[in-house]
């Protein structure tokens, strides 16, 4: 993002963050440009992959399911393979890749205890695999949906 589009950008991100909802005529009238500026910013922001707009689920809110995370330790060697195999893993919604005692981070969502053991069992039969730490959420301290700007 460039300095005087990244500018605006920001703003823009910063608005949508708030209430994805919000019209570009709006946020227009917010940041003092035009709609036909709004419109293509976002259409850059989207196109290049800065930014999604979708709708984040709470799922602990609808009181349903099991939401928690996975610490993955894998051999060095088969960190690409083991990426693309959890990509591919239909319950997890997050993945990165770290660098630390782990090195994957993974969160998932499922509908029962069932799932969650199943999910657990495919994860372990991936090759490369050396240790699986899990967790599950109780509650959210935070929950924002994302990176927020200040």
């Amino acid at each position: 993002m460039g300095t005087q589009n990244g500018d605006i950008d920001y703003k823009i991100i910063r608005l949508l963050q708030k209430n994805g909802r919000i019209p570009n005529t709006e946020i227009a009238k917010k940041l003092g440009v035009s709609e036909a500026t709004v419109r293509n910013r976002l259409q850059t922001l989207i196109r290049e992959e800065h930014i999604q707009i979708l709708a984040i689920v709470n799922p602990i809110k609808l009181k349903s399911g099991m939401v928690g995370n996975i610490r993955i330790k894998a051999e060095n060697k088969k960190l690409d393979q083991l990426g693309k195999a959890l990509f591919n893993t239909d319950e997890l919604w997050y993945i990165s890749q770290l660098v630390g005692k782990e090195d994957f981070d993974a969160e998932y969502y499922v509908s029962s205890q069932g799932d969650f053991g199943r999910l657990i069992e495919r994860i372990k039969n991936i090759d490369g695999i050396i240790d699986i730490e899990t967790s599950l959420i109780t509650r959210y301290v935070k929950y924002s949906g994302g990176l927020t700007f200040p």
